[in-house]
């Protein structure tokens, strides 16, 4: 029997990828630990300082715990919706028979290529007219559905077995139960791709949690880091802490989800 050869290019390829996407954190890290001067002198100095006193900073100007709070129940609101109402208008797209279910979705679609900086006025007013402004309400509830994640998890569906459908529909089960008892435990790996890009996206708001609230302890991280960038001097050292404090729990949980997040992407139909 042959032996298979060592693919040295795709392994190097890898590397090389590797390495470009750890090299921001690595920059990142290293800039935390400088002072002012050091992180912005040319030409840039590839070693840290030491300066572990930049972490402290960032709760002296910045309500961090509460942002941080905030950040949390944002993005675990919008993901436990997300994952709760687009899977179930996903199996109601996929799998019900209903007037004009095809026109519906395409109407669903069709949001898709709008730029969601259109919606920011309607949604400002909405919010203001409720009295949500300055709230965390205002930050979680337009982010509850999304049209993506309908599509997302309908390609999910339609990839799963009729067979197991129609063996709990003799058995009597209703379209409810069918949902939450069968097709629920088995779209698992799209559930999982849906609620890491949902919780991404959640993580990381920043134009909207600007525009809803003013309170620095009703900002989000995104927002409160941003507030770090004067007009005419940054401090990049303790910026670069705050950064990578808000970075590491989304990594940890992509790290941890990760198998169940690429095969979710992989039977959706949404491939590369």
């Amino acid at each position: 029997m042959r032996r298979p050869r060592p693919r040295v290019g795709v392994h190097a390829v890898l590397i090389a990828a590797s390495l470009a996407m750890v090299t921001p954190f690595a920059w990142q890290f290293i800039t935390s630990l400088k002072t002012l001067s050091s992180a912005t002198a040319v030409p840039p100095s590839l070693l840290p300082e030491g300066r572990w006193e930049n972490y402290g900073r960032i709760f002296e100007l910045l309500p961090f715990a509460d942002q941080f709070l905030n950040t949390v129940l944002v993005a675990a609101a919008r993901t436990a919706g997300q994952v709760l109402l687009c899977s179930m208008a996903a199996y109601a797209f996929a799998r019900l028979r209903f007037p004009g279910r095809n026109l519906i979705f395409g109407l669903f679609l069709s949001v898709l290529m709008v730029p969601p900086q259109l919606f920011i006025i309607p949604q400002y007013q909405i919010m203001s007219s409720l009295g949500w402004l300055n709230t965390l309400q205002a930050l979680i509830v337009p982010g509850l559905f999304s049209a993506f994640g309908v599509f997302l998890l309908r390609q999910f569906f339609l990839g799963l077995p009729r067979e197991l459908e129609e063996a709990a529909r003799l058995d009597g089960a209703g379209p409810l139960r069918i949902y939450w008892s069968v097709m629920l435990p088995l779209a698992r790996p799209g559930l999982v791709a849906l609620a890491v890009l949902v919780l991404l996206w959640s993580w990381n708001d920043l134009f909207w949690p600007l525009v809803a609230n003013t309170d620095p302890e009703r900002l989000t991280l995104a927002a409160g880091l941003a507030s770090l960038q004067g007009q005419f001097q940054t401090d990049y050292p303790v910026l670069m802490a705050g950064s990578l404090l808000a970075s590491l729990p989304v990594i940890a949980v992509f790290v941890l989800l990760q198998r169940q997040f690429i095969q979710g992407i992989a039977h959706s139909g949404i491939k590369g």
